[in-house]
């Protein structure tokens, strides 16, 4: 195995079979002992059940200006994918380290942690903050709660650096999400009958027509944002169900459709789009056949977009950290948008490739990690420094 610093970490963390569907307290509770030994004191925040938590720690001084170390502790499963390692025990092979959760991003933790002895050692004149989050996968749902803790517990820090994978390279902005659920209830009757029902399918079939049209005119050009791609916002439906026997006219039928959307743009504009033309073109001629059909929406999960400005000092700082000033934008989300709205200006930065998460033999290589490593050093030099960012 090649000598890499944060090596032995990661192999414990990806040991960890923190999918998002089970429980995390296992990693954290081995987080906050490791962190216990090196005389770290850390505060779990737990969500109502109990069965998951955030942790929270910080390291020097208790001032402002501090940069938070965030990421996210869950992973995605592995079901149906075919891994020709053990997803859940560290493998290295020819220069690349194989495990669920080693790009997306249980490498940046693993860095992170075992740049913690050098914090410690380091004269550090601002703080680091570890923000370590839960079930960030199924809608980033356990920062929310670590987000209001840190805003009582710790001074105004000045950057949070996002983990996820980016291979190293500054990334200031991605697109939020909206994910909705749409409820159709129709009536139901024989097939033979079919005029004297309410089709909940064909329903929803045409608010789904009316989704792609909506779509369709985020594409125009007019609304592109060249810096994402794709440039434009997008209106995407990935589930549905209804229907129970061909003979049967179907009384129910759902769907999940999400946005995707540039940072300037509000998704809830999309959801009243579409609820206008239920109300106005659909529900009347349903309701004339009978009257509690309806159609219903309900909100699953939502995260704001991110655009950090590249004349930013956090910008300026990441670029030096990282030796790049070639910021870009990812398409993928992460949970800087809701550190950013804290007030907490964000940069996404971290080991490994996204084009390498949620799949089968998932890998960071270990030319990255060590790079990664490095990059902590850095941060605990300038931390140490006297300037301000």
């Amino acid at each position: 195995m090649s000598e890499l610093r944060s090596r032995a970490l990661l192999a414990s963390l990806v040991g960890f079979a923190t999918v998002s569907r089970e429980s995390n307290l296992a990693l954290i509770e081995f987080v906050r002992g490791y962190l216990h030994d090196l005389g770290v004191s850390c505060e779990l925040i737990y969500n109502p059940e109990r069965t998951k938590a955030n942790l929270l720690a910080s390291i020097g001084p208790a001032v402002p200006g501090g940069v938070v170390l965030s990421g996210h502790t869950d992973v995605v499963p592995v079901d149906g994918q075919h891994w020709t390692v053990d997803p859940f025990c560290l493998s290295e092979v020819g220069g690349k380290l194989y495990g669920r959760g080693t790009a997306d991003m249980k490498g940046y933790l693993a860095s992170v942690l075992a740049a913690v002895p050098m914090f410690l050692a380091s004269p550090l004149r601002r703080p680091v903050h570890l923000a370590f989050s839960y079930d960030e996968e199924v809608g980033c749902l356990g920062v929310r709660s670590l987000l209001q803790v840190l805003a009582q517990r710790i001074p105004q820090p000045a950057l949070c650096l996002i983990g996820e994978p980016t291979q190293l390279q500054p990334v200031l902005g991605h697109k939020g999400k909206l994910a909705m659920r749409c409820h159709v209830k129709g009536a139901a009757c024989h097939s033979a009958y079919a005029p004297y029902g309410v089709n909940a399918i064909e329903q929803a079939a045409r608010l789904i027509s009316r989704l792609g049209e909506i779509g369709a005119n985020l594409a125009e050009p007019s609304q592109h944002d060249a810096r994402f791609d794709p440039a434009y916002s997008t209106v995407q439906v990935g589930v549905i169900q209804g229907g129970t026997a061909l003979n049967i006219v179907p009384a129910d039928c759902r769907f999940d459709f999400e946005v995707r959307a540039l940072p300037d743009f509000a998704p809830q504009v999309v959801v009243e789009q579409l609820r206008e033309y239920a109300e106005q073109a659909l529900l009347p001629a349903m309701r004339a056949v009978q009257g509690d059909t309806a159609i219903r929406f309900e909100p699953l999960s939502a995260y704001p977009g991110l655009a950090t400005r590249p004349d930013s000092a956090a910008a300026r700082l990441v670029a030096e950290l990282c030796g790049s000033d070639a910021f870009s934008t990812v398409a993928f989300g992460t949970e800087g948008g809701l550190f950013d709205q804290a007030g907490i200006p964000a940069v996404v930065c971290g080991p490994g490739s996204m084009d390498q998460g949620h799949k089968a033999d998932e890998y960071v290589s270990v030319e990255q990690m060590a790079a990664c490593d490095r990059l902590m050093d850095r941060l605990a030099s300038h931390l140490s420094e006297p300037n301000d960012f």
